[in-house]
């Protein structure tokens, strides 16, 4: 039995591959509870930190790439302990298969790393969105989302980096002078994405509008959806969706109508000139009784014009900062309100009749 675990296969013998074996299969049954105990550990620490995190969305979010991390981490450092075969290394390209190997390796490590990093910021994201809806501000919600976006990116340039470092062997500080040289005749060429980034700065520290506001920008109108680093997501009263740039959104004459006290109904009533004085002045009276609703803060109904062809009414409300459909309910109940009162004081608009006269002889 010991001569055949000694044999040589390809420069190493048949009991270090077992071995190896052995240790990437144990750590694979076991992953999840390694895992789930070192998550423990991390959540201490996060504990100390936020008093009211949740343990088990936590242990959701990292367990999996935590426990596919230190699968990779063990496995490369046990394939370590094996000598590769000179008989296997062999060049490819300008590579050997040992050096390819070694960086494929190093590349599954960092991005493991990498995206165990983006898990926990996507955690702390969360804990911050659950006190920003504690403390129901949607404004906090719209920057949590920009940022945590902003430090994956950062994240993702970072593993880029190491990558290039640790598998490539390129001199990392060389290619960041390179990198400022090319930024600098870069950001000349792309000048109008950096304006659309900092106006998004804008957007989150002046706060013109937020996530879930109604907005009106040029020509369209619509419901803010998300802020990016870009643009900014509207969906549209017809139900489309728009992307506007964020520079237009700073630049541009912005209507934040859900920021608006007020919302203003007007009507404008022609009557007949036949109408006596006295019930003109009723009339009035009963549109005046009509507005005397919760719904309507502030009303005038005057006579505002006597014109050769009608008596001229003129009714203008407001009610308080109410939906659309809400504010649709209390116009058309008091349009229909007033139509009533015409028709019981039997009053005529403008133009219902006309006398038609005929001047002069009718041949017979």
């Amino acid at each position: 039995m010991n001569e055949f675990l000694d044999r040589v296969v390809l420069d190493n013998t048949i009991r270090v591959y077992l071995i190896v074996a052995a240790v990437i299969l144990f750590m694979i049954i076991v992953k999840r509870h390694i895992a789930h105990y070192a998550a423990a550990l991390i959540f201490i620490f996060v504990k100390s930190i936020w008093k009211d995190v949740d343990r088990k969305s936590f242990t959701n979010l990292v367990i999996r790439p935590l426990g596919f991390f230190l699968v990779i981490l063990v496995s490369i450092a046990t394939l370590n302990k094996l000598k590769f075969p000179d008989q296997l290394d062999f060049d490819i390209y300008r590579l050997t298969l040992r050096e390819l190997v070694h960086g494929l390796g190093t590349i599954i490590l960092v991005v493991a790393f990498i995206r165990l990093l983006i898990r926990m910021i996507d955690f702390i994201a969360l804990l911050l969105h659950i006190k920003a809806d504690r403390a129901h501000d949607t404004s906090d919600n719209q920057l949590i989302v920009f940022f945590k976006d902003f430090f994956k990116v950062i994240l993702s340039v970072i593993g880029l980096l190491m990558i290039l470092k640790l598998a490539f062997g390129y001199n990392i500080s060389n290619l960041l002078t390179g990198l400022s040289i090319v930024g600098a005749a870069i950001a000349l060429s792309l000048r109008e994405s950096l304006e659309n980034l900092i106006a998004s700065f804008i957007i989150f520290f002046d706060k013109p509008f937020t996530t879930g506001d109604v907005v009106k920008v040029n020509t369209f109108s619509g419901t803010v959806e998300k802020v990016g680093l870009r643009s900014t997501r509207i969906r549209t009263d017809q139900k489309t969706f728009i992307t506007v740039p964020n520079k237009q959104m700073v630049d541009s004459i912005l209507d934040n109508l859900s920021q608006r006290t007020q919302r203003r109904a007007d009507l404008r009533l022609e009557i007949g000139l036949d109408c006596p004085s006295a019930q003109l002045e009723a009339l009035v009276v009963r549109i005046r009784s009509i507005l005397t609703r919760a719904e309507i803060e502030n009303k005038t109904v005057l006579l505002a014009d006597i014109s050769s062809s009608a008596f001229i009414i003129t009714v203008e409300y407001f009610t308080g900062p109410v939906t659309m459909q809400e504010f649709n309910s209390v116009k058309e109940e008091t349009n229909f309100a007033i139509l009533r009162s015409l028709e019981e004081m039997k009053i005529e608009i403008a133009g219902a009749s006309v006398d038609i006269k005929i001047a002069g002889n009718i041949p017979s």
